[in-house]
Order: C-alpha cells, then structure tokens, then sequence
C-alpha cells in the first residue's frame, strides 16, 4: 500500500482542493481514498470559509471507479448478519449523499476518464470541466455488476434515458458527445487549457458571496420536493439574512463602482494540482 496520503488536501483564498492521490490505480476508490474524501466534504461542510470543493484526480486520470482488486475480499469475508458486500456498497451511498448535499459548489476537473465511481463522483458535482479526450462510462455492467449507489445522481445529472444508455449498453463517450448528453459543462483543449478554464470558472465563483452560495445551492435543492409557499417563505428569510450580512456590502460595492470584498482572481498557476 502507497504511504502517500491517499487524497491531497490543500486550500488556495479559501477554496479546498482535492486531489486523488493514487495514480498506480488511476486513482480507483479504495476505502482509504473513500475516507479520505469523506474528511474534505466534512472540512467543507463544517468551514464556513470554505467556498468550493474542487475534486481533481492525480497522474493524469481522475478516477477509475471502485477498486476492483478488492471485491474478492469483500465476498470472502464473514457474512454473518449484514451482508458484508452490501455494506460496503451503501457505505459509498452516503459519501455520496454528503458530497451532493455540501452548501459550496463543487467542481470536478477531469482529465484521463472518469469510469463508474468515478463518473459518479462527476455527476454528482455542480461544474463539469474536462479535456476533450476525456472519457466518461459506466463500466459496471461489462463486469457482471450494477451502478447502485451512484445511479441516482447519474440519472439526476442526465436524465433517465441517458442513464439507461450509458449503463445498459456500456458506451464510453468523451469530447462532444459528453457535453451534449449534459455530463460537461465545459470542455478544454489539454491539461493547460484546463487550468486556465478552471481558474476562469473560480473567478466568477469569487465573484459571488460566499455566504449567499452557501444559502442558495441548499435552497436550490429543496425544489419541486416540497410545497412551494413553505419553500418561498424560507426563502423570504433567507433573502432578508442575507441583505442583512453581505447584501449590505455588494450593494455598496455595486453603488461606489468597486469590487466587493469577498472578489479574487484565480490563475491558472493557482490551481495547479
């Protein structure tokens, strides 16, 4: 086993970096890297400072998906009470639950591919940016086994039908085709390109509060889950907080021609896992 950490953490003007640190295994989902990831969504979550979540994968490769060296393992433990295999199963579930639900956007940078776990953790993200040659599947089928834990935010992402094609008949798309089906927001030239495009795209976040993000993506997500007026009556609240905190600021800001003081400019040097 690596001794290296197996995600690298690092903050830059209060956004958190993280990268996936094990490029033998073109940075497959081990449980240590699950764990790991797990520990920067509780640092987002907790941090009200923390702005975004950037997930990047190192080597190259953003992420292989699960780890298939170690499903053996898991069929050959005890199985008395819960079925060890499920266990592990769900235990990624809720990852990705906390990863979706996080308050800060998250950005996922991808370069090599992003294979089952893998486009899981893409699809469950606010900002897609990846290479053209970038490629996306859900490689699970062609292995006797299903998409389970990150089916839903698959399907969230592209909609069912897209779902239905990716996961039934294993088709590994990239370039055009993954930003028509909705898989990338943006797409860049090469690792450089994707640098400066990911340092654009912190720019206009930096342009924007950080706690207005934080009460916006939460506010976002409750809709068309619940009745409209309860949604709008909190969101009332939400919007007077607000002009009560950094309102006060961007308005000022915006009145004496100036940049608010939450602003920063990214450089493509900044980003640069």
């Amino acid at each position: 086993m690596s001794s290296a950490p197996p995600v690298l953490l690092r903050r830059e003007h209060d956004v958190l970096f993280a990268t996936l640190n094990r490029p033998e295994t073109r940075n497959a989902l081990a449980p240590e890297v699950v764990a790991a990831l797990m520990q920067a969504v509780a640092q987002a979550e907790s941090d009200a400072a923390v702005r975004a979540l950037v997930l990047r994968g190192a080597g190259g490769f953003f992420c292989a998906g699960g780890n298939v060296g170690n499903f053996q393992a898991r069929l050959d433990a005890d199985a008395a009470g819960e079925d060890p295999v499920a266990a592990r199963n769900r235990e990624f579930g809720r990852f990705m639950q906390r990863l979706a639900a996080l308050p800060v956007p998250v950005i996922a940078v991808v370069e090599g591919a992003a294979m089952g776990g893998g486009m899981g953790l893409a699809c469950a993200a606010d900002l897609v940016l990846a290479t053209q040659d970038a490629k996306f599947a859900l490689s699970e089928t062609s292995l006797g086994i299903i998409p389970a834990q990150i089916a839903p935010f698959v399907a969230a992402r592209l909609g069912r039908r897209a779902a239905l094609r990716l996961g039934l008949f294993g088709e590994r798309v990239a370039g055009g085709a993954a930003q028509a089906l909705g898989l990338v927001d943006e797409l860049a030239f090469d690792g450089a390109a994707l640098d400066a495009l990911l340092a654009q795209w912190l720019t206009r976040l930096c342009a924007c509060a950080p706690g207005a993000n934080r009460a916006l993506k939460p506010l976002l997500r409750r809709c068309g889950r619940e009745d409209d007026g309860a949604l709008l009556d909190d969101a009332a609240r939400l919007f007077a907080a607000c002009m009560r905190s950094e309102g006060a600021e961007g308005i000022a800001a915006f009145r004496e021609k100036r940049p608010a003081a939450w602003r920063h400019e990214f450089t493509a040097d900044a980003v640069r896992s």
